[in-house]
């Protein structure tokens, strides 16, 4: 089956839904995990009064996460690897596909907001840039 699995995690209210299944999958086929969580950074100044998404999460926090996210993988009897890194925002599909090349994963793992297709189109959202890009299956929890 899979014997590398790549999860994308921001944290969201989907997060718990996501590392259930990427747990599920890893111990069904025996599959080592690395943990992927990119903040991103505008290049250019934000709207007044919008909060970037640094602002909203700060390192501490994202790392924290992160550790938790790794513990319960493991408590749970899977070989699991995480990183939290920065990214350019709009390229963390990019960057999400370069880490499944460069650990040969055999599925991409991550989650969706429920929008709706329309507005996923429109916001061009990061699973669905994934889905486009990906050279292997990707799972897409909601």
């Amino acid at each position: 089956m899979y014997e590398r699995l790549l999860v994308a995690v921001d944290h969201s209210e989907v997060t718990g839904r996501l590392l259930a299944a990427t747990r599920e999958l890893a111990l069904l086929a025996s599959a080592e995990v690395w943990v992927l969580h990119l903040r991103e950074r505008e290049v250019m100044g934000k709207a007044p009064g919008a909060p970037s998404v640094a602002e909203r999460e700060t390192t501490f926090e994202a790392q924290a996460d992160m550790d938790a996210a790794l513990a319960e993988l493991t408590k749970a009897g899977v070989k699991a690897h995480g990183e939290v890194r920065h990214t350019i925002f709009g390229h963390a599909a990019s960057e999400i596909m370069q880490d499944a090349r460069t650990h040969d994963v055999g599925v991409i793992v991550m989650g969706s907001k429920g929008k709706s297709e329309l507005a996923g189109l429109v916001l061009g959202s990061t699973a669905h840039k994934v889905i486009h890009l990906s050279d292997r299956p990707v799972l897409v929890v909601r």
